[in-house]
């Protein structure tokens, strides 16, 4: 549920074609994807509810796999107290990317 909330507040369907997110992982209080292509190279994104003061957290990163099967982690950028009418700003702002037209 607070997955599909999140989904509709970045733009629905239009985000996913104008983005070209994938991957949409529920968390259960949150939202994660993987992006595509961008200016700060962060490939995976975050987002989590925080029910108490009912805004977000955006953590974009960067997750690569090693040759010897390591998971390594880049913070990109970390975004709290985030209300929902931001999220496609904000998104915008540190991908580059266009959520719609």
């Amino acid at each position: 549920m607070i997955a599909n909330t999140i989904l509709q507040q970045l733009g629905g369907h239009g985000f996913t074609v104008m983005t070209g997110s994938r991957n949409y992982i529920n968390l259960g209080n949150g939202l994660q994807m993987s992006l595509a292509r961008n200016k700060t190279s962060a490939n995976r994104l975050k987002i989590i509810l925080d029910e108490d003061t009912d805004t977000y957290t955006m953590y974009f990163y960067r997750q690569t796999l090693t040759k010897y099967a390591d998971i390594r982690v880049k913070e990109i950028a970390k975004y709290e107290g985030v209300y929902f009418d931001m999220l496609q700003q904000i998104f915008t702002d540190v991908t580059g990317l266009y959520t719609r037209l």
